[in-house]
């Protein structure tokens, strides 16, 4: 079976890693990749690492009918142009924060509202580890969040093992890439401000916290710096339980979530130098990597996790997704496992 796809946005760093993803899928065509900026231009002109891919933008005006299409746009652009979007494929996978969240309240507290808010409660959240149950046969998947995606993931077991509630205190701090901005981000994102920086940009009521408060009951005091890497997303959440946690309770919790899931990985401790999880560690492929500490004084556990934001986070995921929808070997196309030694991810 040979399926066609779209990428709607692919001019853009996540549209670059679906093209890249789908080239090397062995179920995937690539049929289209648009782009307004870049119409009638090569994909190889923009992503340099594509440039064997016999492909040019067109204009996302001139959508193709396709199996799937994976939008890879700003927020914003996805729910006005939704319709179009299902009428040109089956299966929508939307890699903006449009889809992500389930009612019109919580966009018009998180963003800007919402112009097709008859559609929140059609998607399906793609994360697989997640959401695996609800995937098969979705026809509109929303990417998560990069930010949230990790915190999830890094908390998730917890919940699982009825270790957290929902009702505790946890404060969550993660450091992202400047990839994280986007092809068309701004000046805060240019080499010479990013560089050598651990810079606060989200202090304060980020909009992944919604995602965090939907999927797991949890509110969250959330903070994110920009770093000096260009890909990752790394989250540290410090938990305080009701009750005593021992080492050995997390790597059951851990272990029972993630043992048979074929992109998680769980660091915690060892030897080594990576002993915890790193976004280095992970850099161009879609596992996240998991990790744990307990600090019995202050009766706090302290949660690690690692992804690379375009991929886990965000291209990565959106295929994993796909893949499960449409039943398919969920790793096909996902079974590159990074390098090292590698430099600046």
């Amino acid at each position: 079976m040979t399926l066609s796809a779209t990428v709607v946005g692919g001019s853009g760093f996540t549209g670059g890693e679906l093209l890249r993803l789908l080239a090397g899928h062995p179920e995937f065509e690539v049929a289209q990749a648009t782009s307004r900026q870049y119409d009638r231009k090569t994909v190889g002109s923009v992503h340099p690492n594509l440039r064997e891919l016999d492909l040019r933008f067109s204009s996302p005006e001139d959508l193709e009918s396709v199996d799937v299409l994976f939008a890879a746009t700003p927020h914003g652009v996805s729910m006005e142009h939704i319709d179009a979007f299902r009428d040109a494929a089956d299966t929508v996978v939307d890699l903006s924060a449009d889809f992500r969240l389930g009612s019109e309240e919580q966009y018009d507290e998180w963003y800007d509202g919402h112009v097709a808010p008859e559609y929140l409660d059609k998607s399906v959240y793609a994360l697989p580890e997640l959401t695996r149950d609800e995937l098969p046969g979705a026809d509109l998947i929303a990417a998560g969040g990069c930010n949230a995606t990790a915190t999830i993931l890094g908390l998730k077991p917890l919940f699982d093992a009825d270790i957290l509630t929902g009702d505790e205190q946890v404060v969550v701090d993660v450091k992202v890439g400047s990839s994280e901005g986007g092809a068309s981000s701004g000046k805060a994102s240019s080499h010479a401000e990013r560089s050598g920086v651990v810079r606060p940009y989200a202090p304060t009521g980020h909009r992944h916290e919604a995602e965090i408060e939907q999927f797991l009951g949890l509110s969250v005091s959330f903070t994110v710096h920009a770093v000096d890497m260009v890909r990752g997303a790394s989250a540290t959440c410090h938990v305080f339980p009701d009750s005593p946690v021992t080492k050995g309770d997390l790597w059951g919790a851990y272990r029972e979530s993630y043992e048979d899931e074929p992109f998680m990985r769980m660091v915690a401790g060892g030897g080594g130098v990576y002993r915890y999880p790193e976004p280095k560690a992970v850099a161009g492929t879609n596992f996240g990597e998991v990790g744990f500490e307990v600090d019995p004084g202050n009766k706090r556990l302290v949660v690690f996790s690692a992804i690379d934001n375009m991929m886990k986070g965000s291209a990565g995921q959106a295929v994993h997704a796909a893949n499960v929808a449409l039943g398919l070997d969920e790793t096909l196309g996902l079974e590159f496992t990074g390098l090292h030694p590698v430099g600046t991810p």
